[in-house]
């Protein structure tokens, strides 16, 4: 490898994965996509896509599917390199951006990373709040920006823990994973089961009427369908974006699309199945659409399932935290610059930020609701995603010059001042567009498809451009 290779003293993440480091088999990759399916937040948007769309649970469900079998697909393009190489994505990034171009990306996927990192601090808390509400007896006083005193204690606890785990390093990451991973749905089956027996058993009858939609039409259902699918592949398009980082660990090619087959689509069936039940049994027992299941296990004033879904929300959500956030958002500002910023000092400065941003997650979500921010940052980065897959695929053939990609003063990747012109514009002309069909209304007919549009334009025009 070159002597500018980018790695720190602590042997950072930056460098490629070493043999020794390639031991992820496709059970720990089913168990990054179980923990990023389980979170709280993820339970939150799922329910609430139920609710939001005014379309039959069928619909729904389909829609969900099919977005968990796109990702699939489009995980596998984006990992492959990293699996062939063990490269990271802000280097990989180096390839279509340039080596001093790849801060870009690099910094808005970590931008994005904090912004979920802190969201899912917040999500983590509202189950330690729940715990301790339902221990003491304690409500929690006055809100200050829009949470008790509880609910800022139990978010400081959780953000703290969240530094003590990442300080060990990221030799925890996989155990962690596989220990947090299927427990989730424990809870879950434990709440279907509760709320069965409080519909004295009419709960599948009950949210089959809730969710039947009898008055929608084909072109309301067909609406609904593509608003969900568009609004679930951008949840996931953040991922999608940076998956060499965790494809680099993989065993093998086929241990990834292994672990990407059994782990999304499964996933997203048996998660959705029970959103959909917990949603429509909270329902009919409680009267009224609750999309937060922290809240929905408060109402059952079980202490027991309380505590066992207060540790079991906090363990799914702190595994999302640790691979989908942290890893991506320490990388992205280790890229800043290489060699000087360590691990444990990006660490540091994700989690400060991800305090300040999860404590005004509420003032976020009362603006503009989950649907928009999800897909406002999905639209942001879908640009990236086809400049890097066009680059890759159809420039480079799948090969690339590794030790080239270290080199920060030269090579097949500095373009000359280390900017990618070409893809810099390429990303400019797609991300405008993509983000305006979120937020223009005479774009709306198109805001269901803003990742996709955003993904195809970026890397049509970078083609275009770069075949000149």
């Amino acid at each position: 490898m070159d002597s500018k290779s980018t790695t720190n003293p602590e042997g950072d993440t930056l460098n490629p994965a070493t043999p020794d480091e390639k031991t992820w088999g496709s059970f720990a990759i089913f168990n990054v996509w179980a923990n990023d399916v389980q979170s709280l937040f993820g339970y939150s948007l799922v329910a609430s896509l139920f609710i939001s769309f005014g379309v039959g649970g069928l619909t729904a469900f389909a829609a969900l599917i099919a977005s968990g079998l796109f990702v699939m697909f489009m995980v596998n393009l984006s990992g492959a390199p990293g699996e062939k190489y063990g490269i990271p994505f802000p280097v990989l990034a180096r390839s279509s951006m340039g080596t001093a171009g790849s801060k870009l990306p690099a910094v808005l996927r970590a931008v994005v990373a904090v912004f979920w990192y802190g969201v899912q601090v917040y999500f983590a808390s509202t189950a330690l709040s729940l715990l301790i509400r339902s221990l003491t007896g304690i409500s929690g006083g006055t809100e200050m920006l829009g949470l008790t005193g509880i609910d800022w204690l139990s978010f400081v606890v959780v953000w703290a823990i969240h530094i003590a785990i990442f300080w060990r390093g990221m030799g925890w990451v996989e155990k962690f994973l596989n220990f947090a991973g299927p427990f989730v749905y424990i809870v879950m089956i434990g709440l279907v089961i509760v709320l069965w027996q409080r519909a004295d058993g009419q709960l599948l009858s009950a949210t089959a009427t809730i969710f039947a939609n009898p008055e929608g039409t084909f072109s309301t259902e067909l609406k609904g369908f593509i608003a969900i699918f568009g609004t679930m592949v951008a949840y996931f398009s953040a991922v999608m974006i940076n998956f060499s980082d965790f494809s680099r660990y993989s065993r093998s090619k086929a241990s990834m699309k292994i672990g990407n087959l059994t782990g999304l689509p499964l996933n997203m069936i048996l998660f959705s199945a029970l959103a959909l039940l917990t949603t429509g049994g909270a329902a009919v027992v409680f009267g009224e659409a609750i999309i937060n299941p922290t809240e929905i296990v408060e109402r059952t004033d079980s202490v027991l399932l309380a505590i066992i879904a207060a540790i079991t929300f906090f363990a799914a959500t702190v595994g999302i935290n640790l691979v989908a956030n942290f890893i991506p958002a320490v990388n992205g500002i280790a890229n800043l610059a290489p060699g000087k910023i360590s691990f444990r000092q990006a660490g540091l400065a994700t989690s400060v930020f991800a305090l300040v941003i999860g404590g005004l997650w509420t003032a976020v979500i009362s603006n503009i609701g989950i649907s928009g921010f999800v897909n406002t940052l999905g639209a942001t980065l879908a640009p990236i995603f086809g400049i890097m897959i066009v680059d890759y695929y159809k420039i480079r053939k799948e090969e690339l010059n590794v030790d080239d990609l270290y080199n920060l003063e030269g090579g097949d990747y500095h373009y000359g001042n280390g900017w990618n012109d070409k893809a810099l514009m390429a990303f400019g002309i797609a991300s405008v567009f993509s983000v305006a069909t979120v937020w223009v209304p005479a774009l709306g007919f198109l805001s269901g498809y803003a990742w996709i549009i955003g993904a195809i334009l970026g890397g049509v025009v970078y083609l275009a451009v770069t075949k000149k």
